[in-house]
């Protein structure tokens, strides 16, 4: 099988694209099919449904990329590195998983698929390549903001409360978030320093634009847990919760394209203060 001699996410052909997204699916579906039968065999058959549950999600996927592709034959996909990361769960002791952090798994996974279609779309050599790649990160969005609410829930299920939680609006933490990024050790003129100044900048620019035009409201503001505001990956966590929360319930699309927006500039924000 040859290896792809370009960066993965610049894709020649649609037929290569829609090959792509479909070797990332059938990589998911085959990590929760391995992870599921560990669970079983371990007797945690509670986990085990939790990934039951994961495969049936990427199913839909793949069944989706599948309708898509029509008569084209899939291309063979080989890189040096998978897609799918399953963070240990296949060789952690079971005692140690719990369905949230199998949640959290998945969530992480589908952020990781959405920055690669961003990417691919940025490097897209057509219009059509560009907007079936924009297509791909926007049902990425959707598979985040799904298991995410699956991962509040199992949250939620193993703690019933959050202790010291606060009330808070989106502009105060936004701005919260430019005083970590500033705030955040690197060197001073450094790749990663500019790096951290320009999300800075982006998160300021929100808190202005919230302030000027305030969305509509989400409960998850009215219990903003204490230990979120002072650490760059919870409080990230949590906007993107609050983006992807109003996004479903906005009333104009407008509204909706602007937290959309908001969601996807946090999510490239994680992804870089994860690799910090």
């Amino acid at each position: 099988m040859p290896q792809k001699r370009t960066e993965p996410w610049v894709m020649a052909s649609m037929t290569e694209l829609l090959s792509f997204a479909r070797a990332m699916e059938q990589e998911a579906v085959d990590g929760y099919v391995a992870l599921a039968a560990r669970m079983r065999a371990e007797g945690r058959p509670d986990l085990a449904a939790v990934f039951e549950r994961l495969i049936a999600e990427e199913e839909g996927h793949l069944g989706k990329v599948d309708q898509w592709l029509g008569e084209r034959a899939p291309q063979p996909v080989s890189l040096l590195e998978p897609f799918f990361d399953d963070e240990g769960a296949g060789v952690v002791a079971p005692e140690l998983l719990t369905s949230y952090r199998a949640f959290s798994m998945a969530v992480r996974n589908e952020e990781r698929a959405f920055v690669f279609w961003t990417y691919a779309a940025a490097h897209a050599p057509s219009e059509e390549i560009r907007q079936a790649a924009e297509r791909l990160a926007r049902e990425e969005l959707g598979h985040v903001a799904t298991l995410r609410r699956e991962r509040r829930r199992a949250f939620h299920e193993m703690r019933h409360a959050e202790s010291g939680s606060i009330r808070d609006d989106l502009p105060t933490l936004e701005g919260r978030l430019a005083e970590l990024l500033i705030r955040t050790p690197a060197a001073p003129l450094g790749e990663t320093a500019e790096r951290l100044r320009g999300l800075a900048n982006e998160a300021q620019e929100r808190a202005t634009a919230l302030t000027a035009t305030p969305p509509g409201e989400t409960p998850l503001l009215q219990h903003v847990p204490g230990n979120v505001t002072g650490r760059l990956v919870p409080l990230c966590e949590f906007l993107l919760d609050c983006y992807l929360d109003l996004a479903e319930h906005e009333s104009t699309e407008s509204a909706r394209a602007r937290v959309q927006t908001f969601a996807s500039d946090i999510i490239r924000c994680l992804y870089a203060v994860r690799e910090l």
